[in-house]
């Protein structure tokens, strides 16, 4: 079994949200939590005991080293990460826990990691001792030389014969720099041995099929046959790409959802248990730890169904952790 050691590259956030049901509500109060894709997933294989690394860049204030803090705590070694710029990305979710059908709204143009630029990291020396890179859509959807930082580094990760891990996150209110995922993801992805996102992600990532039939009321077995034939069309546009997991969330009011997942490999195929609750406390960053305990699964070498189990519990689980950061339980 191989020693992992993995980085997770992304924008470190502060998620600010109201303390009630409304942002603007009477008591005016706002919650402040860490967050961001790539730090969600490196917060939870810290506490899972996954040699982890994180590297953003956020500017050198005292906002950005108590997130950087609260990741060290949680077991992520945060020494990569870059100390320079003005200002840390922010988004605004306009209710307390991600529950209901609000707004999200971005602040994160001029941040430190936007004004990233090719030729900024030096990818060799920062690759030299890991085994895994991670990444997220959410990067190369910000702007052009974002795209072409993702490209370096995957490039780099290629040659050094890294295994790389990819989240198909996507927000079409971060696309707004004249391209769509479809010019600018295929390239990205073939340099990719794991892709996780949704078979409607991957539909606008790579171009394969979805039926706009599909509905929350689809039941789970037709939603199977579904993924499977998205993963086939995957595979067969990403030759790299040797293991495929979807996830199915579906939020039918503000406390009760439904919770599965897929997972692909070129030989089988697999779909955990549905997971239902009405009892969700936040439900931001479910995705995020979906995507770690797929991680942690493979990393460990866990069977077919193990895997898609271990990752379907793990995104389960976060919705009971209040923050972006899950708690690391499977």
């Amino acid at each position: 079994m191989i020693k992992h050691k993995i980085l997770s590259f992304g924008e470190l956030l502060l998620r600010l949200s109201s303390s009630g049901e409304s942002f603007l509500g009477a008591d005016g109060q706002v919650v402040v939590f860490p967050g961001g894709s790539e730090a969600n997933v490196a917060a939870s294989l810290g506490q899972l005991g996954i040699a982890c690394s994180y590297l953003s860049r956020v500017p050198g204030n005292e906002l950005a080293l108590q997130a950087l803090s609260t990741l060290k705590t949680l077991g992520v070694d945060v020494s990569p990460t870059l100390l320079e710029g003005d200002r840390m990305g922010l988004y605004f979710l306009l209710s307390a826990n991600g529950l209901s059908k609000g707004e999200v709204v971005y602040d994160r143009n001029y941040s430190a990691f936007s004004e990233l630029k090719p030729g900024t990291i030096n990818w060799d020396a920062i690759l030299e001792d890991f085994t895994w890179l991670h990444w997220s859509a959410l990067t190369p959807a910000l702007s052009a030389p974002l795209a072409d930082v993702c490209l370096e580094a995957l490039e780099v990760a290629h040659r050094k014969g890294l295994t790389v891990s990819v989240d198909l996150n996507y927000r079409n209110k971060l696309w707004n720099y004249g391209k769509q995922p479809i010019e600018v993801m295929p390239a990205l992805l073939q340099y990719c041995d794991v892709v996780m996102g949704n078979i409607w992600a991957a539909n606008k990532m790579v171009g394969s099929s979805v039926l706009e039939t599909l509905t929350r009321d689809t039941p789970p077995e037709v939603y199977f046959e579904h993924a499977k034939e998205s993963a086939g069309e995957v595979f067969g546009l990403l030759p790299r790409c040797k293991h495929i997991a979807y996830t199915f969330r579906f939020m039918d009011s503000a406390t009760h959802n439904l919770l599965y997942g897929t997972y692909h490999t070129r030989e089988a195929d697999f779909i955990s248990p549905v997971n239902e609750t009405n009892g969700v406390i936040d439900r931001i960053g479910s995705g995020d730890a979906f995507m770690a305990g797929l991680i942690y699964a493979l990393v460990n070498e866990k069977g077919g169904q193990d895997i898609i189990d271990a990752a379907t519990a793990a995104g389960f689980k976060k919705l009971f952790v209040k923050g972006d950061f899950g708690n690391g339980a499977i």
